[in-house]
Parts: structure tokens; sequence; C-alpha cells
């Protein structure tokens, strides 16, 4: 069994974070100790587990909510949470097609300072009147 500070500790979470998903009852069936402090066991910890990809994955906390109810549910929901997930994929994948633009764009202009640097091309700008 785990205790808060465990479960902290090993998922460099906040502990205000884990109490918030306790306190929101993201976190079904948690155990107490002989002195009323929560305490996780494995399975537990997988959810947690989870619960951060899904919020890193950009779910919000009502969704996770939805998430949550249709897992509780059991297989009946698969479904609807494969839908969940696939529709979370394609922002996720939209997010990354514009990451991977911006990062394009940055090695472009550096590539140009340095050419400008090194002195294989002229200095130019959109902004200012160079002579």
């Amino acid at each position: 069994m785990y205790t808060m500070k465990d479960v902290c500790d090993k998922y460099s979470m906040p502990y205000e974070t884990l109490r918030f998903y306790c306190n929101e009852g993201l976190i079904p069936n948690v155990k107490r100790d002989h002195n009323n402090y929560r305490m996780f066991d494995e399975r537990d910890l997988s959810w947690i587990e989870g619960l951060q990809c899904l919020r890193k994955c950009g779910l919000g906390i009502k969704e996770l909510k939805v998430y949550l109810d249709l897992a509780m549910q059991g297989p009946s929901t698969i479904n609807k949470r494969k839908s969940m997930l696939e529709q979370q994929k394609v922002k996720l994948m939209e997010t990354r097609n514009e990451i991977d633009k911006s990062l394009a764009y940055i090695e472009q202009k550096n590539q140009y300072y340095t050419d400008v640097e090194n002195g294989k091309i002229k200095y130019t700008s959109n902004i200012i009147d160079i002579d």
C-alpha cells in the first residue's frame, strides 16, 4: 500500500493535485488506514498513471469524469471510451502538426542566421530597411 506522499513522489505529482483527484471522485474506491489516511494499491497506481496521461493528452476534469463513469460500467462501454480516445488522438495529431510546423520554421530561421553569420548570404529583413 502507498501513502499520498508515496504516490506524489512516484509520479512527480503535487500533493494538491492528488488530493483534488480524490476529492473530485476521480480515483474510485480509495482505501483508508486506521488513521483515516488515504492509501493506494497497485490498481490505484495504474489508474492514477492513466489519469495523468489523459490529462497530458488534454482531457479536462469533466471529460475525465465521463471516462471514469464509462470505465466503472465495465466492458459494455468500451466502444464509447475508444471513441473518446480517438477524438483526443485526432486533436493531439493536429497539435503535433502545428508544433512540427513551428519547429521547421525555427530550424529554417536558425539556418538563415547561421548562413548570414558565415557570410554565405546577405542579411534581409521584413521589418526594417537595410542599406
